[in-house]
């Protein structure tokens, strides 16, 4: 069981939260806690040896010993459920669909949603269940409703962004809140948007990197998750540059992924606090 806290900072917390553990009589076999002096909050990770506990009855007894306005997520450590959404690009899927087929994902793909058929063969290869929602003969709203539709049909965590290539709406993403997760070829905040190594490739830079991001309503602006470069010099073409990008997307959204999946990033604003082991 996973417990995550996020509150103001005050003296005895980690005592306190302690207690309410005695309490409830549950063996607490890990506490990672960190506190952001500047902002005065206070975040705990807490990992319980226990497959089900009385959920309310612990978050009200340490509702009654937090400050108020404090965070509590109480989440059975189990295995979660994704929904995978696809353009042409295959290294991200590719590397999501291999690592839940050897199942070292953390999760199980319920299915995979591309907006080109291009990636349906590779996902057949899996037995995963590909959804093309053709987006060349609606309106953007007509093609999220539809996206929606078959979202419906299945049962799910998060949704990952294997190199989407589209912007959502702000009304989308808040039917998920901090539950869609973006792989952005660029190291953020650096090169949002389209283009990005051509953008790179003409300013010129050292290192180029990619960014895994929760997805809110301004563009490649979410809470980082992960992040990862990767050196390059004037040699480099664009190409180039692509090549050595999908290698570090791959890696980024894995890594990105794995902190997720295992509930260890905590969402405070527009910044997370990522507890990684």
């Amino acid at each position: 069981m996973i417990i995550l806290i996020q509150c103001t900072d005050q003296v005895g917390l980690v005592a306190a939260i302690s207690k309410v553990m005695a309490d409830a009589d549950l063996n607490i076999i890990s506490m990672r806690e960190y506190v952001n002096v500047e902002a005065n909050r206070f975040y705990l990770r807490l990992e319980i040896m226990a497959d089900i506990i009385n959920a309310a009855h612990v978050e009200a007894a340490l509702l009654n010993v937090l400050p108020p306005g404090c965070s509590i997520f109480i989440q059975p450590a189990v295995k979660k459920k994704v929904a995978v959404l696809v353009t042409k690009e295959y290294h991200c899927l590719g590397d999501i669909l291999l690592r839940n087929y050897f199942n070292t994902l953390g999760a199980s793909v319920e299915c995979v949603i591309g907006n080109h058929e291009t990636l349906r063969s590779l996902t057949d290869k899996f037995d995963i269940p590909f959804h093309y929602v053709d987006h060349l003969d609606r309106t953007k709203a007509a093609f999220e409703e539809a996206v929606s539709a078959v979202l419906g049909n299945y049962r799910f965590d998060y949704i990952i962004l294997a190199k989407f290539m589209r912007i959502l709406s702000p009304g989308f993403v808040a039917a998920y809140p901090h539950r869609i997760i973006n792989i952005h070829h660029s190291f953020l905040p650096a090169f949002v948007g389209a283009s990005p190594y051509r953008q790179a490739h003409e300013r010129g830079v050292k290192l180029i990197g990619a960014t895994a991001h929760f997805v809110t309503d301004v563009l490649d602006e979410g809470p980082i998750i992960a992040q990862q470069i990767i050196p390059v010099n004037h040699a480099h073409s664009v190409t180039d540059m692509v090549t050595l990008g999908k290698e570090i997307e791959e890696s980024v959204l894995a890594k990105a992924l794995q902190l997720v999946l295992q509930d260890r990033v905590i969402v405070d604003g527009n910044k997370t606090v990522v507890f990684e082991n």
